[in-house]
């Protein structure tokens, strides 16, 4: 044999051996079965009530467990709640868990310092509350955690600062740090929030804008807290600048020039006090003001629109003397308008209104402005709209400008700059469908009933189909349809908005906040398809059948809604499957049902199986209020408002014009 080959041979045989007493190695510290992993849990437990875990045994299969949540035999939940447990929790033990994705230990008696859940990085709801763990949360306890939806840990003894990496989590949707002793200012949060409490901690200072338009009662019992919501303004810094009276005598007899630029001072102080009382007098309500006559407003701060035009005009004035008006005539203070049937107003005119912050999202935030006419428009800010060029930006939408349809809510004029861009549209007066089905019981008004959900399901379902059918070219032509995006008139029809927006918006910043790419065929084949719009109105009507958020859901699958709906539904009347806001169902249960089976169908995984948009709609088209059409009965919520029953619109044929 040649000697090379004999050297080759020796290798072999010693490397075999090492190689599989490595993996022999592996296997035995990282290859523990589902239930191995929970017995190594159950050892590190000290269990209160007696025999509250003696069915943990190695001689059943977990899936069995109390507890023990499964899918497709896979653990992918612990709920081991009041049991009176202590001890510790093995986090090394969960991390064998491969499909781990929501633990819960709530009502239970755990102490100690917060545990290293962010070693269980694709952990989506992490229940804590009620139970004795204290001290500071180190800042970085929540990096890594990408696919964390849910955190809660109210009730409990915890101290410090608010953990920065917690307000980092780009999927975080609940947040429940009520009854702890958090002390420090509220960070700021990356996007918005569909649940938080920090009531009963210790917290000071402002609260953070993105958070101005929630429930005072989520900061009540912290009595360092000040800004909107509550009522407590925060003190402003240029109330200490005024020189205290006794001032004046001890610098009158050393320097006469600081005498007179004393009285200066208290000039101009005493001219600004009565210019803002006579500002103050013309505004009945304490809202934000976009621009005022001696300056620039707040907005223009915040976006610098004027420093930036003038040192535009400057830096363009060859192009004007050249006609390219079009070139930078939007990116000066003018306007520009898509419909003809709205009055026309320059972008200074809209600064100078009355305005009010509705809200902030992922892209930026909304301002509603009353013009001096009493007409109200909604701004909306981008700043992740670059993907496109000027000329490209601007035929795109000049394009969506054309659209006309009942259940659009058209997009009245535009303002470009490159570094961020303001739509102008009409204004909704009932807010969002999402406000409309989560928030009208603690708002005080009345909640949804069945006649109008199906109404807006219905109204959805034609705005979108109208935008299939006006946008062929674009794949997913809404492409962000969700409960926030959807808002209703007086009437409660709905109007779809931040819709045709995916060629424009920053491809990364879409990726990751836009509802088309939470699709199952972007998340497992990194695409979308025309019948990605389908799967959000699958979604939607989910939302709208449940009255849960979704992901927001404490039961079933965690994957997302349609998964957990699947799980709960068989064929029949389920009650605790629907919003027990929804009122009256007993003559309507059977088309209640139809509705859910089509939500399903449009949630469909496999995309060759789902509805192709027409079907979803024809199929939606054919539902009734309740079985037989019964003439009496009304929509109780739309009748009290404006007299009519959404039976009217029921009944309409598919309109494309």
């Amino acid at each position: 044999m040649h000697p090379m080959q004999t050297r080759c041979l020796s290798l072999y045989i010693i490397m075999v051996p090492l190689v599989c007493l490595l993996l022999l190695f592996s296997t035995a510290t990282h290859g523990l079965s589902d239930s191995e992993a929970i017995l190594n849990i159950k050892k590190s437990l000290v269990v209160g009530q007696a025999n509250a875990l003696a069915s943990w045994d190695a001689k059943t299969l977990p899936c069995t467990w109390p507890g023990v949540l499964c899918n497709s035999g896979s653990v992918w939940g612990l709920q081991i709640e009041n049991l009176e447990l202590s001890g510790s929790i093995d986090i090394e033990a969960l991390s064998g868990l491969t499909s781990l994705r929501t633990l819960s230990f709530r009502n239970n008696k755990f102490g100690g310092p917060f545990p290293e859940f962010k070693k269980l990085a694709a952990l989506k709801s992490l229940y804590l509350s009620n139970n004795q763990f204290e001290g500071d949360i180190p800042d970085n306890a929540f990096e890594g955690m990408a696919w964390l939806k849910k955190v809660h840990l109210a009730q409990n003894k915890f101290t410090g600062q608010i953990p920065t990496s917690v307000t980092k989590l780009p999927k975080l949707l609940e947040l429940r740090l009520d009854g702890n002793q958090f002390t420090g200012q509220i960070p700021e949060f990356g996007h918005e929030l569909h649940l938080i409490n920090l009531s009963n901690n210790a917290l000071t200072g402002p609260i953070p804008e993105s958070l101005s338009m929630m429930d005072p009662k989520v900061f009540e019992g912290n009595k360092g807290l000040c800004g909107k919501p509550l009522e407590t303004e925060c003190d402003s810094p240029f109330k200490e600048l005024p020189p205290q009276p006794e001032v004046r005598p001890k610098s009158s007899s050393r320097d006469p020039l600081v005498i007179k630029i004393i009285v200066t001072v208290l000039a101009i102080l005493i001219i600004l006090g009565v210019i803002i009382v006579l500002i103050n007098r013309n505004y009945r309500k304490k809202q934000l003001t976009l621009a005022v006559e001696t300056g620039p407003s707040s907005l223009q701060k915040k976006i610098g629109i004027r420093d930036a035009d003038q040192t535009r005009r400057g830096r363009h004035k060859s192009d004007h003397r050249n006609g390219s008006a079009t070139t930078t005539g939007v990116e000066n203070t003018k306007l520009s308008f898509l419909r003809e049937d709205r009055e026309k107003i320059d972008l200074q005119d809209l600064l100078k209104a009355s305005a009010e912050i509705l809200g902030s999202g992922c892209f930026g935030a909304s301002y509603k402005a009353v013009l001096s006419s009493g007409q109200m428009m909604v701004v909306k800010r981008f700043k992740q709209m670059n993907n496109a060029g000027r000329d490209e930006f601007q035929e795109h939408m000049k394009r969506l400008g054309r659209l006309r349809n009942h259940n659009l809510l058209p997009i009245v004029a535009y303002y470009y700059r490159k570094e961020e861009k303001l739509l102008v549209c009409d204004f909704a007066e009932r807010g969002s469908l999402a406000v409309n089905l989560h928030s009208n019981q603690s708002l005080g008004n009345p909640s949804l009933d069945w006649p109008t959900r199906l109404k807006i399901v219905k109204g959805v379902a034609r705005g979108l189909l109208y935008l299939h059918h006006d946008l062929p070219s674009l794949m997913a032509p809404h492409g962000h349809l969700k409960s926030s995006n959807v808002l209703l008139t007086k009437a409660f029809e709905p109007l779809l908005t931040d819709y045709g927006l995916i060629p424009l918006i920053n491809q990364e910043k879409a990726q990751v906040h836009m509802a088309a790419y939470r699709s199952p065929e972007y998340l497992q084949h990194q695409r979308i398809t025309k019948k990605t719009d389908v799967w959000q109105l699958g979604i939607l009507i989910l939302e709208i059948l449940t009255g849960k958020f979704p992901a927001n859901f404490s039961q079933g699958s965690e994957e997302d809604l349609a998964s957990w709906v699947n799980l709960g539904f068989h064929g029949e009347w389920a009650p605790n499957l629907f919003d027990k806001e929804m009122g009256k169902t007993s003559h309507c249960e059977g088309q209640i049902l139809k509705l859910l089976r089509i939500g399903l169908s449009c949630c469909e995984p496999d995309v060759e199986k789902r509805l192709d948009i027409i079907e979803a709609v024809e199929k939606i088209e054919e539902l009734r209020e309740q079985e037989g059409d019964d003439d009496d009965f009304y929509s109780t919520y739309v009748s009290e408002t404006d007299g009519r029953s959404s039976k009217g619109v029921s009944s309409e044929s598919i309109n494309l014009t």
